[in-house]
């Protein structure tokens, strides 16, 4: 049966969303801790499933606790869910995104419910299969891992090694890394490199119109921004661009 440890320092909110996971389903294996190091504790003795960890605790934050998690290579792609008061970064962070979630306080039931129903029935996956969709995995300023569909790109830019991944689901940055390294790790026919500092995905173009003899601007199927196309790349991307059409 499912494991889920909550970790939150207040007693009653912990219990509360306790309560709630057992209307989810009341054979739930779920666990409780009030600090970093307890939750740690926990999850090095059991294979926890998926995790509700609150952004304050007694110790430490949920971040660091996320980032510690992540780390353990049992948990490299379990589900993290946090809990907060306050949205602030967590809306561009940490929602719509494939690794985890967050829920506001106080919760709302039906939230609760709907979440954890769709991880216990498979409709998101936790540990990669042969059959799951081609991802790739990046490291957040926070430390902490998402992974992102490679067909969710739309295109990356990558300015003094400030990586830009622009997906249907927002933006993310991720520092450190290069254009020549983004295009070997995620290793896909789709993802071409379209000028000096961008990578587009083929199969998320619109349209390419061009600004003069050397540039192109393309666009992108239901997205605002723009990526730029270099006369040396274009023959190349024109080529895919038909195959796709």
């Amino acid at each position: 049966m499912m494991a889920i440890l909550i970790v939150e320092d207040n007693i009653q909110e912990s219990e509360n969303l306790k309560r709630m996971l057992h209307e989810v389903d009341k054979s739930l294996n779920i666990y409780e801790a009030q600090s970093k190091k307890e939750a740690l504790n926990i999850s090095n003795r059991i294979l926890i499933d998926i995790f509700y960890l609150d952004i304050n605790l007694i110790d430490s934050t949920g971040i660091d606790l996320a980032r510690e998690l992540r780390q353990i290579k049992r948990y490299e792609f379990n589900w993290i869910i946090f809990t907060t008061s306050h949205a602030h970064y967590m809306v561009e962070a940490f929602k719509e995104i494939h690794c985890y979630d967050y829920i506001l306080k106080p919760y709302d039931k039906k939230d609760i419910m709907t979440l954890t129903s769709k991880l216990m029935s498979g409709r998101y996956t936790n540990i990669p299969t042969e059959n799951e969709k081609k991802h790739i995995v990046f490291d957040l300023k926070s430390g902490i891992s998402i992974k992102i569909y490679v067909e969710e790109i739309m295109f990356i830019e990558v300015n003094l090694r400030t990586c830009t991944i622009h997906t249907k689901n927002g933006k993310y940055e991720v520092k450190g890394v290069g254009l020549k390294k983004v295009l070997e790790l995620i290793d896909c026919g789709d993802i071409i490199q379209s000028y000096k500092s961008f990578l587009i995905n083929v199969k998320q173009v619109e349209k390419i119109q061009s600004i003069d003899s050397k540039l192109s601007e393309i666009y992108f199927q239901n997205y605002n921004e723009t990526a730029l196309l270099g006369y040396k790349y274009k023959n190349i991307l024109l080529e895919k661009f038909k195959k796709v059409c």
